[in-house]
């Protein structure tokens, strides 16, 4: 049993916490006091139901404080899953909050070995370690789905370590011996290498999203059925049923910001693919919102900013570029979003009585459909074509 700190209460966070609190003690630490108060009453501050479910039945030792002496000083291993916005100023990963939290573990517990999780800019964990002077820092990314966070931990697809060691093989056997699936394959490499294989594989999803969604465009435009075209081209094994649905651009905590900063990473680099997937978002954007304004509806009606079901992201959702676009030509938008108790989205009205929000909606735009809206069937627009996320 190791005594384990988990910086972060987000998704990754909060997932690799309890995927080790059944064999291990736990702390979890986070700046945000009302984030702590619920998981110290067993409430999940986000979205996942295996999370919510472990929370309130499990037999887990798992505790939470804001305080971040408590959290460093007596803690064997440290991992950290402390966000990295992309900043459109640098192109590249905001990685400030980071380095202050590895400054502050080393000023409190310089022996402890610290686990990167956070999603970073390639390179970040061998220069940090030169800039710092300290060695005990293992960079591992993490592939987790927005409220599949704890079950993605448990059935893991993958386990990376960014460093070929001893201590790496111990640090491995804590996750594998804690997950559910058994035979779990496990990857050694150097810490540039794990960078790498985090944004490469996240961009191969956002291209896969990317494809799919220009394939629908283009049925759109020649009067095609999208769906005949993409169930033949899922049956071939090379290709699969899965990630084909189409949407209005990817989105959520991810995709966005890792397919511009691996593009960032390929300055001076030769490259067309990977320009190409970011740019397609932004066209995929375009041509969903010239589909809503060429109908000339006066009240465009967006039902939930999430990203998809199970999930509780608004701030990254598609969704905001249509907004954004439909009100850039005086078309009025309202929004039906019950996850939130804002009253307004820059300056758009969020109602909460769906039957108020239909009535007044002339066209209802929905990233992925609903058994509420079966009614109201013939105001929907949306490319979900099979009914998943």
């Amino acid at each position: 049993m190791k005594k384990i700190t988990i910086v972060g209460t987000g998704y990754v966070g909060l997932a690799n916490g309890l995927l080790l609190s059944k064999k291990n003690e736990v702390l979890i630490y986070d700046i945000d006091d009302k984030r702590i108060e619920m998981l110290q009453n067993n409430k999940s501050p986000i979205a996942d139901d295996y999370i919510s479910n472990y929370l309130s039945n499990e037999s887990i030792n798992f505790k939470a404080t804001s305080n971040n002496n408590n959290a460093y000083e007596n803690a064997e291993i440290i991992i950290i899953a402390a966000p990295t916005s992309y900043d459109p100023d640098t192109n590249y990963f905001d990685t400030s909050i980071l380095e202050e939290i590895i400054q502050d573990i080393i000023n409190i517990n310089p022996k402890a070995l610290m686990v990167i999780k956070s999603t970073l800019p390639i390179g970040f964990t061998s220069s940090i370690k030169k800039k710092l002077n300290h060695e005990n820092i293992i960079f591992s990314p993490e592939f987790l789905r927005e409220g599949k966070g704890l079950y993605d931990s448990l059935y893991p697809s993958r386990i990376v370590i960014g460093e070929r060691s001893e201590r790496a093989t111990k640090l491995s056997s804590l996750f594998t011996k804690s997950a559910i699936k058994k035979d779990v394959k496990v990857i050694y490499t150097d810490s540039d290498e794990a960078e790498s294989i985090k944004l490469f594989s996240n961009t191969f999803l956002a291209m896969r999203v990317a494809y799919f969604n220009e394939l629908d465009t283009f049925a759109q435009i020649k009067g095609l059925n999208s769906k005949q075209i993409i169930e033949g081209i899922g049956y071939d094994s090379r290709v699969g049923n899965h990630y084909n649905n189409p949407s209005f651009g990817y989105g959520g905590y991810c995709l966005p910001k890792d397919t511009k900063q691996l593009l960032a990473n390929f300055h001076g680099i030769p490259n067309n693919i990977i320009e190409s997937i970011v740019d397609s978002n932004s066209t995929r954007k375009d041509f969903i919102a010239n589909s809503i304004i060429i109908k000339q509806p006066k009240v465009v009606g967006i039902y939930r900013l999430i990203m998809k079901t199970g999930s509780d992201n608004f701030r990254s959702s598609a969704i905001h570029g249509i907004i954004k676009r439909i009100k850039a030509n005086d078309i009025e938008v309202i929004i039906y979003e019950p996850g939130t108790s804002q009253k307004e989205l820059d300056g758009s009205k969020i109602i909460q009585d769906l039957r108020a929000f239909k009535e007044l909606s002339n066209i209802i735009v929905a990233n992925r459909m609903s058994d509420d809206l079966n009614d109201v069937k013939d105001k929907i627009y949306t490319r979900d074509i099979f009914g998943d996320n």
